[in-house]
């Protein structure tokens, strides 16, 4: 039997230390595969934020693309400042977006390599067309004033400069260019400000010819519906991805064939293939990204998400029939096939970092070809998450509502509580907002749970993967039902007595970091704040971010200058005054999502409030942390802090942090019998 040590819940001595945590933040995305190869980008902390860009030969060697590169390689887009896919492989030339210009280069066969595209231009999601020596891309153009210019180009490799030919910019934004099978048809994805690409988008067709892109034409999308991830099929129909039924599910249009249960237009017949109350697709924050593939002899891997939990499904596009693959995996991204037999996916599981694996698709065998890192923890150590639904404030029309999330109690199978003592909780909160938090494995999840924390991750309204309906409870609504939702996951798990409700923080970055802040700002429900450059001032956040996301609050807040008066009412940085938790702040200093001023202000507000306030700021960071010594010391700055709020000593010999208004540190520990709510 095993004896178990009893320790105050925080200061359980973990097997995840600051630096494996920053060790298991290696990613792997954007995988693809050509004659045989397997191509992927890995993420390296270690090497300062490398996107190293990699793949597997097929004899089954593994190693780095570029190594032949006097300086390594960094493959990485900045288009719409999250990026996207930044490489193709053109027969046997290499063609890849250089992180530090953006510019696109070209490498020979032989090794030689040369830059093709202009300086102050970006390049996105390639795709290569059947020539063998020209693809289709998204460009980004910053080089004129004003907001930068998005439009689909064709680039020829073969060149030694080519900047692309103009195919489409009869749009703000522009998505997944694709060639058809023979070369003559061309499908994008496009949509205008104010929407965002979750809210209305337009699938659009035209000739591709020599001169360019002719008679282009909407077959799909519009107002209120959201299209994803066109594709062609060998038989030249284009299957895509709709929201149109709230979920957004597989269709597929044919140029002038009668479909049978199809939809009808002068540009042929729409036919919904697959309808399922499950998302097929998700937000484009990136572009590339892929969630489903075509076999060439009729099939297609589909990834279903129902209720933030992936699964693979195998579909004859024929018959209908269907088969769900066996994996052990809750997550799946960069879906693709190597042959008609033999997919590939990015895949995560409950206790295993995410890895880069094959599968058959006549046994369902898997076989790893890259993880994301060593093996960080035992099983013993994995918390598993529990799935809850709870009660939140009834919706505009006075319905009642719920909201989600995942639950991970504190997992050690060496230590336990002190006798009657209940975890304190940590609150997480996704980014987006318009994301999710699944259930695969996270190192920043077990981090707190094998100390001793118990840790709730939350889907509040606005999150995907419940539909659209879900999806838009945070129209108009944001800083306000995000909020709610939160403080009603904090009141359910307090109520059921799994948590201490008195010991409660609150972290997120990005959009999670905005509802920290109005957590500390609007509520007495938490002891503290961990913020990673969340939104503290929302007009100056709409004048001050990028192109892709300098409208998404017309939708999530209002429109302005109409909505002013509601801007203020819910920026945390006018209402810090009423702050008495703690907040701990984390910005990188090269970061235009949300720039550094912001977090500057909210941690000043914070000062003069009188809370405990601990800030840091990364020199050349984004937004998001790529190198691992700063990933490790905002860890090592999360843990002395939350010791010194809730009074417990760090199993780790760490150094002390700078705290301004330190002597504040005792009143911190918040009551649940104040008002969750203020106002």
């Amino acid at each position: 039997m095993t004896e178990y040590q009893s320790i105050p819940c925080g200061a359980w001595p973990s097997p995840l230390t600051p630096a494996l945590t920053a060790a298991g933040a290696v990613s792997l995305s954007f995988a693809s595969a050509v004659s045989g190869t397997l191509y992927w980008i890995e993420g390296r902390p270690a090497e300062k934020g490398r996107s190293v860009w990699m793949c597997r030969m097929p004899g089954g060697e593994v190693r780095e693309v570029l190594d032949a590169l006097p300086v390594p390689g960094d493959v990485r887009s900045s288009v719409h400042e999250y990026g996207g896919s930044a490489y193709a492989v053109l027969g046997e030339r290499r063609v890849y977006t250089d992180y530090a210009d953006q510019r696109l280069r070209v490498q020979e066969a032989a090794g030689a390599t040369h830059i093709l595209t202009p300086a102050g231009c970006r390049y996105a999601d390639l795709s290569p067309a059947p020539d063998g020596h020209s693809a289709v891309a998204v460009r980004e153009d910053h080089r004129g004033a004003g907001e930068a210019s998005n439009a689909v180009v064709r680039l020829d490799v073969a060149q030694s400069a080519d900047e692309g030919q103009l195919l489409f910019n009869q749009s703000d934004f522009v998505a997944w260019p694709r060639v058809s099978g023979d070369g003559k048809r061309l499908a994008l994805v496009a949509w205008d400000h104010p929407a965002m690409p979750w809210d209305s988008t337009q699938l659009w067709v035209g000739e591709l010819t020599a001169a360019g892109l002719s008679n282009p034409r909407v077959i799909a999308g519009g107002l209120g519906e959201s299209v994803l991830e066109p594709q062609w099929a060998a038989d030249g129909s284009l299957y895509f991805l709709s929201d149109r039924s709230g979920w957004w599910n597989l269709y597929r249009w044919r140029d002038g064939h009668d479909a049978g249960r199809a939809e009808g237009n002068d540009e042929g017949t729409i036919q919904a293939v697959l309808e399922i109350d499950a998302e097929l697709g998700g937000p484009t924050w990136q572009l590339g990204t892929r969630s489903y593939a075509l076999t060439t002899d009729g099939r297609a891997l589909l990834r279903v998400n129902r209720s933030t939990v992936d699964s693979l499904l195998l579909l004859d596009l024929t018959s209908g029939a269907q088969r769900w693959l066996t994996l052990p995996f809750v997550a799946f991204g960069s879906v693709g096939l190597l042959d008609d037999d033999t997919a590939f996916a990015i895949a995560a599981s409950l206790d295993h970092l995410p890895m880069l694996i094959t599968i058959s698709l006549s046994s369902d065998k898997h076989s790893a070809v890259r993880q994301a890192g060593a093996a960080v923890i035992a099983p013993a150590w994995v918390s598993r998450p529990q799935a809850i639904e709870f009660p939140t404030l009834p919706g505009p029309d006075g319905a009642s509502c719920s909201a989600y999330a995942w639950f991970y109690p504190p997992t050690s199978p060496e230590h336990q509580p002190m006798p009657g003592e209940k975890p304190p909780l940590l609150v997480m909160l996704h980014g987006g907002p318009t994301s999710h938090a699944g259930p695969a494995f996270k190192s920043a999840v077990q981090f707190w749970t094998t100390r001793g924390f118990a840790v709730v991750d939350i889907n509040y309204g606005g999150s995907t993967g419940f539909g659209r309906p879900y999806r838009e409870r945070l129209r108009g609504q944001w800083g306000a039902v995000d909020l709610q939702d939160t403080v009603a996951a904090v009141d359910y798990l307090a109520g059921q007595g799994w948590v201490d409700g008195e010991r409660v923080a609150i972290r997120g970055g990005s959009a999670g970091g905005f509802t920290v802040l109005s957590a500390l700002a609007f509520t007495d429900r938490f002891a503290v704040g961990i913020n990673y450059y969340g939104v503290a001032d929302l007009e100056t956040l709409a004048a001050d971010t990028h192109k892709f996301e300098s409208r998404y609050l017309d939708g999530l807040v209002a429109a302005l200058p109409e909505g002013r008066a509601l801007y203020r009412a819910r920026s945390p940085a006018y209402h810090m005054a009423q702050c008495r938790g703690a907040l701990i702040t984390f910005q990188g200093s090269a970061d235009r999502a949300v720039p550094p001023q912001q977090s500057r202000t909210i941690v000043e507000a914070a000062k003069a409030a009188g809370c405990a306030v601990a800030y840091l700021e990364f020199e050349g960071e984004g937004h998001g942390f790529r190198k691992g010594p700063n990933i490790v010391r905002a860890l090592e700055h999360e843990l002395v802090f939350l010791g010194r709020v809730f009074g417990y000593q760090p199993a780790e010999d760490l150094e002390p942090i700078e705290i301004s208004n330190a002597e504040a540190l005792g009143c911190q520990t918040n009551r649940a019998s104040r008002p969750a709510l203020r106002g």
